[in-house]
């Protein structure tokens, strides 16, 4: 005879009806990307966003192009759309890292305020790719003396997803390099010392 299963009887022996209530974890780490089309964020940080959402991470590109998610979904993000930004920021656990395309920040006034507003309020971690002087401005939105470059080992598992996720958005000559570079800034001066 085997024993059936009696949740009235699992209920009273581990203490009751709360026994069975929702277990409540804590918000995963948060991770917002901005980029100007979703491509762009696959091409340049694909493995890092892809070691970061298996790591547990809740990962989101926020983008002004209307392209199909599947890329986004193979590396383990959502798509947003970069118009919603603002009032996602305040939804939710406050995002403990950012990564940008830096060429919004001289060009997308909204995006460069929430970029340094974060940086001034000290979130966790804030990355950048690609260029920042947009064209004819001559001028960077981010001093180049504050600049530290960095770069992301892929693991085994990104590179392989990463490519992938370039297949997926149609991206020619995706090839997959085992190390994604980004650059960081250094904090303003003071900010570093006890």
């Amino acid at each position: 005879m085997t024993a059936a299963f009696r949740p009235a009887r699992c209920a009273a022996r581990s203490g009751g009806p709360a026994a069975f209530r929702e277990i409540r974890r804590p918000p995963r780490p948060r991770l917002v990307v901005i980029a100007p089309v979703q491509a762009e964020a696959v091409r340049f940080a694909g493995g890092w966003l892809f070691d970061r959402a298996m790591a547990g991470w809740d990962v989101t590109v926020y983008s002004a192009d209307r392209a199909a998610a599947r890329p986004l979904r193979i590396l383990g993000a959502r798509a947003g759309r970069l118009e919603t930004l603002p009032v996602a920021l305040r939804r939710g656990p406050a995002a403990r890292s950012i990564a940008v395309h830096a060429d919004l920040l001289g060009t997308h006034a909204p995006v460069r305020r929430l970029v340094l507003d974060a940086l001034r309020e000290g979130v966790v971690e804030a990355r950048f790719w690609g260029g920042e002087t947009p064209a004819g401005s001559g001028r960077p939105a981010i001093s180049p003396v504050l600049r530290i470059s960095l770069g992301h080992r892929l693991s085994a598992a990104a590179r392989a997803f990463k490519a992938q996720a370039l297949s997926a958005a149609s991206i020619p000559d995706g090839v997959v390099e085992p190390t994604e570079t980004f650059w960081t800034v250094r904090p303003p001066c003071g900010c570093d010392r006890p």
